[in-house]
């Protein structure tokens, strides 16, 4: 593969930056999603607002760029496994600084940068399937220098001996590539708005993701509220119907009765709508 001219990998790094950076405040100002920060308001977060939300997806656009521009055209291999987890870290504490602290966007740092890194290793432009599995390549690969430490989503895997966002990107997002994606391209096609597309989008990857925010905030109860309750909105035939949208209201009382907020299932929308740009990059949405 010839190497493309510095001036087209700055522009290509530079555009899909951009384009994380904007699938991260679309999934954010998406509504109405149950438990989440959304337009209407904060969800199940005392601690997260809109606003933050945003601040925090613009201080990541130059780690996305820097993912992008050391990425470009390279193999899946050790060096490469580790610029990316130190790039990724370094944009976590620029994210933490931005927000006072706040964990907005850690999940999506993994999930996008993991993808923005693999679009830029295949030159740029690519299907969504082949960016899903170049990403999986480099997930599989170890990182030595990554923390030790356990976060929340990693205390709940280990908990409740389930699968987390790590093993979602080591298989190639399967919630994505299976069912946010599909899901999200055949709500557009039945005639459904955008927002309702995409939140039919969500619910998709609600149905079956053992989302650990939501165990780490309300256990089993929450996790089986939440893919049930999912499953409720996609039976009733989506957010496009009356039927569909009471399904999503009583979905949302009762994640904000129990506390419980689809952190993980979030994140993996924002990387939804990332693969459907990339590949479609020309389209309206």
């Amino acid at each position: 593969m010839k190497l493309l001219p510095q001036i087209q990998v700055e522009g290509g790094a530079e555009w899909l930056a951009r384009t994380a950076t904007q699938c991260l405040i679309d999934e954010a100002r998406l509504s109405p999603k149950p438990g989440l920060v959304d337009s209407r308001g904060n969800g199940a977060h005392h601690d997260l607002s809109l606003a933050l939300m945003e601040r925090s997806a613009h201080s990541l656009t130059s780690t996305f760029q820097a993912l992008a521009q050391q990425s470009w055209q390279r193999p899946a291999d050790i060096a490469l496994r580790q610029t990316v987890g130190r790039l990724g870290r370094e944009g976590e504490q620029q994210m933490m600084a931005a927000t006072s602290g706040v964990n907005t966007h850690r999940g999506a740092i993994w999930a996008l940068g993991l993808l923005v890194s693999a679009v830029a290793m295949l030159g740029g432009n690519a299907k969504a399937n082949a960016v899903a599995n170049t990403a999986a390549q480099l997930a599989k690969l170890p990182d030595d220098a990554a923390p030790k430490v356990f976060s929340k989503g990693l205390r709940a895997t280990h908990r409740y001996r389930v699968p987390g966002a790590r093993e979602e990107a080591q298989q190639a997002f399967p919630h994505i590539m299976q069912r946010a994606l599909p899901q999200l391209r055949l709500s557009r096609l039945n005639g459904s708005s955008e927002a309702q597309a995409r939140l039919d989008a969500l619910m998709a990857i609600m149905t079956s993701l053992t989302d650990t925010c939501v165990l780490s905030r309300a256990g089993m109860e929450g996790l089986d509220a939440m893919q049930d309750g999912a499953r409720a909105v996609l039976n009733a035939g989506g957010c496009a119907t009356l039927s569909g949208q009471q399904a999503l209201a009583s979905l949302d009382r009762q994640m904000l009765a129990l506390n419980a907020s689809p952190g993980g299932a979030a994140d993996l929308l924002a990387a939804t709508l990332f693969l459907d740009r990339v590949e479609t990059p020309n389209s309206k949405h």
